[in-house]
């Protein structure tokens, strides 16, 4: 009897000591799998991070690039005039120059980068012209948003009535030719504009016929006499729908009867060439 109590005991203890392991067992498995999880998380996560790094890396490397060829650029670097106007720092040195030349009156009206420039420009193209076509009335230039808007009035480009060009013309169109054939992918838009008086006559039909044949004929010069490509040329006419200034005065009228010259040029090539002849 009392041996076999004692195999009962013994057997319940196996049987204890056996259910004990299997739930060890299950739970260290159970944390070698979440272990295992782990691993290869860990291991996608490396690979990503060492993918944004190489990617980090590349762009460094990039960034270094462009600022070692800022650097050796130098002064040939383009940089913004006022958000207007990309040029060299060369450029800026020879427009610093031009200035000097400026009247001071004029000069110490212009506030800004733009008017300064504004002011090299106007100043570099009216010294390449005759004397007598360099009043300040007759040419005005504007440089806005890269893009240089050149008035001309009508008395240095036509007779009164007039869409054939003039001779006196020839000193202004030559050099805005030198201007445009530097740049292959220069555009330009001659835009005639006339004042208000009605003109009907045998050749022109009205105001409209006549801004535009003025604006041909420019073209026309630029093309046949100074080898303009024909495909960079926009001839427009306005009439006298644009007018400057109230048509109340002859005066005025005078100022409304123009041509206005637009070129998107680059603006670098522009300055330097306007810069090369003084």
């Amino acid at each position: 009897m009392k041996k076999s109590f004692k195999l009962i005991i013994l057997s319940g203890v196996v049987v204890m000591t056996s259910c004990v392991s299997k739930k060890k067992y299950v739970a260290l498995e159970q944390e070698l799998q979440d272990t295992r999880s782990t691993l290869q998380k860990t291991a996608v996560e490396k690979d990503e991070l060492e993918d944004k790094f190489a990617k980090i890396e590349a762009r460094v490397a990039d960034y270094n690039a462009k600022i070692n060829s800022l650097k050796e650029e130098g002064d040939t670097k383009m940089v913004m005039v006022d958000d207007i106007a990309a040029i060299s720092n060369n450029s800026k040195e020879k427009m610093r120059e031009v200035l000097t030349k400026v009247d001071p009156n004029k000069l110490q009206q212009a506030k800004t980068l733009k008017d300064s420039m504004n002011l090299a420009v106007s100043h570099n193209l009216k010294s390449s012209l005759d004397d007598s076509l360099k009043e300040d009335e007759d040419i005005s230039i504007n440089i806005d948003n890269t893009v240089v808007m050149i008035s001309i009035s009508d008395k240095m480009l036509f007779k009164t009535g007039s869409y054939r060009v003039s001779n006196k013309a020839n000193d202004i169109l030559q050099k805005l030719a030198g201007v445009i054939n530097s740049e292959p992918s220069i555009e330009v838009m001659v835009e005639g504009h006339t004042d208000p008086r009605t003109i009907s006559n045998a050749v022109v039909q009205d105001n409209w016929d006549l801004s535009v044949k003025r604006a041909t004929s420019i073209v026309r010069k630029l093309q046949k006499d100074y080898s303009v490509a024909p495909e960079k040329l926009i001839a427009s006419g306005r009439s006298s729908y644009k007018p400057l200034v109230e048509n109340n005065s002859e005066e005025n009228m005078a100022i409304n009867r123009r041509t206005k010259i637009v070129l998107l040029p680059n603006m670098d090539k522009f300055f330097a060439l306007l810069t090369a002849s003084n």
